[in-house]
């Protein structure tokens, strides 16, 4: 298992940035999948994006070309690059890693895009 400990949400203005990070302790972060998820209120959680062991991503259509996801295995973290935000893309965001059968949770940080 892994313990994970999201970082960087906040308030921005719409039109700005942020980068979440995903701190994760415990052993072999390298092979696991991880992903970001978000949860606004009232809606169910989702998938924002995705990145496997090997690097390959995937991301949820509404934040295509706007947000990167990104990992580096030396320092057991990853990464969510968000521009040109969205009062949509308000939620609190979820990092998530999965390896065969193990999935574990970090307990969410907060992202608000209003003016």
């Amino acid at each position: 298992q892994v313990q994970l400990v999201e970082s960087g949400g906040g308030l921005v203005q719409p039109g700005g940035s942020l980068r979440l990070s995903c701190a994760a302790s415990g052993r072999d972060f390298s092979v696991y999948t991880m992903a970001w998820y978000r949860q606004a209120p009232g809606k169910q959680r989702e998938l924002v994006a995705a990145i496997t062991s090997g690097g390959s991503t995937n991301y949820a259509d509404s934040v295509k070309g706007r947000f990167t996801i990104s990992r580096d295995n030396a320092k057991n973290t990853m990464y969510l690059q968000m521009n040109s935000l969205k009062p949509e893309d308000t939620a609190v965001y979820y990092c998530r890693g999965s390896y065969v059968a193990l999935t574990d949770w970090g307990r969410g940080t907060q992202v608000t895009v209003s003016s």
